[in-house]
């Protein structure tokens, strides 16, 4: 039997402010790994702490979700800093999650950077090896989530540092196999997308903007829990996952 993770952001609210359709709960029954912002996107230590607590209860494996210092861009302008500057972030940020975890007796399963930062991490090859060398100093068995092909996933398979290879569900692919990256996403229809995942899952192709098939290795399907409709999508794509034989689960 195929499998193949799901993995989707959570706790990006901040405060009494939720981000989406505020529909974690819900939505974190149908994935099986969780991003969880860290405070400088999005989210706060009662949020993390909270959010945790619901992954434990479910069984959804937890890892730090974190971002550029932009809670109002929602990290997703990009911010010029040096690689040291963003890797000192991304570590506090880190271990911030990764203590509020281990008070409730859980582990980091992998770490994955946000917007803006994920996208810099993809083409910045200083920044990224950094970011690995620091991870391999600190927490060489975390799981390091990254767009194949990128700067940082080289570099972390170069290291001896794991990845999980991510597949966009609610994402345009381009000729070159990077996610076209946008800070308003429209509204998609549930069933074009749960074919579109199934496709990548069984045939390895996406059609990207330009309308051509590219193929395309994974180990994760992301999903964005702030793409209008969530729910709908994640539920849909899981029964068509279901209905093709595709055994959802975490890499941990």
């Amino acid at each position: 039997m195929q499998v193949v993770d799901f993995n989707s952001d959570m706790g990006e609210g901040f405060g009494p402010w939720t981000i989406g359709d505020g529909v974690d709960n819900e939505l974190m029954t149908h994935i099986s790994s969780a991003n969880i912002a860290t405070g400088f996107h999005a989210g706060d230590p009662g949020t993390m702490r909270r959010t945790v607590a619901r992954a434990k209860a479910l069984g959804v494996a937890v890892g730090a979700h974190p971002g550029f210092r932009d809670l109002v861009g929602f990290g997703r302008r990009h911010i010029n800093a040096t690689a040291q500057e963003l890797v000192d972030d991304i570590l506090y940020q880190l271990g911030a999650l990764r203590e509020i975890a281990r008070a409730q007796g859980v582990s980091l399963q992998h770490v994955k950077p946000h917007g803006a930062l994920y996208m810099h991490l993809a083409r910045d090859e200083e920044a990224a090896r950094l970011l690995v060398q620091n991870l391999q100093a600190v927490e060489p068995a975390l799981l390091l989530y990254c767009m194949p092909g990128s700067a940082i996933c080289r570099i972390a398979q170069q290291l001896g540092q794991p990845v999980i290879r991510e597949f966009y569900a609610d994402r345009e692919y381009d000729a070159s196999g990077s996610i076209v990256f946008t800070r308003h996403v429209r509204a998609l229809q549930p069933a074009a997308v749960a074919e579109r995942v199934v496709r990548a899952c069984q045939q390895g192709i996406v059609r990207t903007v330009e309308g051509q098939d590219l193929a395309i290795a994974f180990d994760s399907i992301c999903l964005h829990s702030d793409t209008p409709g969530a729910l709908d999508l994640v539920e849909a794509t899981r029964e068509a996952l279901r209905v093709a034989g595709i055994e959802v689960r975490a890499p941990r």
